[in-house]
């Protein structure tokens, strides 16, 4: 007769998903300035918004390019592209252990052109969405289905960061028109707080 063992103690058939939430657990949240969690809620947003099939790493750095009428993260430097790749660099991107996101924008977002403009569409929609009684906890993409899997799994992550920093901060309750008065008249201004 055969020995029962108990459970799985080889860890063989380990859910890859429980993994990646483990691996995805905000570490270091800590109390911020409104302006600071406001700007890295923006850029968090941005970069999660962008299209990518890899699962970011903490302290390494991404691209973030805007392609195609599109926002696109890349493991890809933009010294490595074509001059056409080249011409979308927003700038380059690196996750926090606190699940939040940080932008060292490029060039192209101080002059006129494509990358500026979608920038300024997108600072726009996000201040858009600010424009609402509800509190920013309410508005957190914890879980938004229409996400591919590595952006749904990161925006949950962004979304508990936030809301433990939130609670941190005693600024739970705050609605988001008062984190809307935070914003200054340029998003690229803003992107220099989440830095």
């Amino acid at each position: 007769m055969a020995r029962k063992t108990d459970g799985n103690p080889e860890g063989k058939g380990s859910n890859g998903f429980l993994l990646d939430w483990e691996r995805t657990e905000p570490r270091g949240v800590v109390v911020k300035p409104r302006r600071q969690l406001l700007a890295e809620f923006f850029t968090s947003m941005l970069i999660l918004s962008a299209k990518f099939k890899f699962r970011p790493a903490i302290g390494a750095a991404t691209y973030l390019y805007w392609i195609d009428h599109e926002w696109s993260l890349s493991l890809i430097a933009p010294e490595q592209w074509s001059d056409e790749r080249r011409a979308g660099f927003a700038g380059t991107c690196m996750l926090q252990a606190d699940m939040t996101w940080t932008l060292n924008p490029s060039a192209s977002l101080k002059d006129k052109g494509p990358v500026a403009d979608a920038m300024a569409r997108f600072y726009e929609a996000f201040a858009e969405k600010l424009d609402t009684d509800l509190t920013l906890e309410e508005i957190l993409p914890f879980y938004v289905g229409t996400m591919p899997y590595y952006q749904r799994l990161f925006a949950s992550a962004m979304s508990r960061s936030f809301r433990a920093a939130v609670i941190l901060g005693d600024q739970t309750g705050t609605s988001c028109r008062d984190w809307q008065a935070l914003l200054p008249r340029r998003g690229n201004s803003l992107l220099e707080y989440a830095r």
